[in-house]
């Protein structure tokens, strides 16, 4: 089979910017993935797939790991657990493969976003499914969406910054435009940051949760677990909404 050694992709691929990097990247990514992904970037360039592409593969791996996550069974869990490890390393190849063929474009990094938020949303909303116990909608059908939407918002309000600053004629405001300009504010985010609570609502992360769920639940023989998750859930995106916005506008990024 022709093509790239992976020692010549993980040159170009994985460049010292991509794996230096800590705020962008996902820890998960940091741990293990990106070890991982290269052996996908190493099949995925001998196929005549584009970035763009494997980016539309990641997406329905995220949405169809929130369509298993709704059915029934310790398998169910175990399925979007793996579904969505599948989605993280597309999530990595996608990127690893435009750096590779040079065709990196402003339309991949769009569907990389509306990835990440199906993704989640579709995860969220299958665990109030799975904790409904059926396909009929009930209260925790309800909270799933909820914390679904909740999501979205927090993407779309970190999303918004750029819009405003671009249609004010600037450009992306810089990291150190982040901090707080109140030092009660910047202790109380960092508090809330050191509790990690928002990777609660985050896809890997609920993933693994879900399924740590699902076995006290298989244990127990009901849906306790998932239930108290769900609600979990949607107090977290509510609260996190609020904070999210609070620390943006208290911020210098809107200067």
């Amino acid at each position: 089979m022709s093509g790239p050694s992976v020692a010549e992709l993980r040159e170009v691929a994985q460049p010292a910017s991509t794996m230096d990097r800590r705020s962008g990247e996902h820890w998960a990514g940091l741990l293990y993935m990106r070890r991982l992904s290269i052996y996908g970037t190493w099949l995925l360039v001998r196929t005549p797939l584009s970035p763009n592409q494997i980016t539309g593969l990641m997406i329905v791996a995220g949405i169809a790991a929130g369509a298993v996550l709704a059915l029934p069974g310790l398998w169910a869990a175990i399925g979007a657990a793996l579904l969505i490890q599948l989605y993280l390393l597309l999530d990595c190849s996608d990127g690893e493969v435009a750096r590779w063929t040079k065709r990196t474009s402003i339309a991949g990094v769009y569907l990389d976003r509306v990835g990440h938020y199906f993704s989640e949303a579709a995860l969220l909303i299958g665990l109030g499914f799975r904790a409904s116990g059926d396909w009929t909608p009930g209260w925790y059908t309800v909270l799933g969406f909820a914390a679904a939407l909740g999501a979205i918002l927090i993407k779309a309000e970190t999303d918004l910054v750029d819009v405003a600053r671009a249609r004010s004629g600037l450009v992306a405001a810089p990291e150190a435009a982040a901090e707080l300009r109140s030092r009660g504010l910047g202790m109380a985010r960092r508090a809330a940051a050191a509790l990690r609570f928002h990777r609660l609502i985050q896809a890997v992360e609920l993933s693994l949760i879900a399924l740590v769920t699902a076995v006290i639940d298989a244990l127990s023989g009901g849906l306790a677990a998932t239930r108290i998750l769900v609600v979990a859930c949607a107090l977290v995106a509510g609260v996190q909404l609020v904070l999210h916005l609070v620390s943006i506008l208290a911020s210098r990024r809107l200067r």
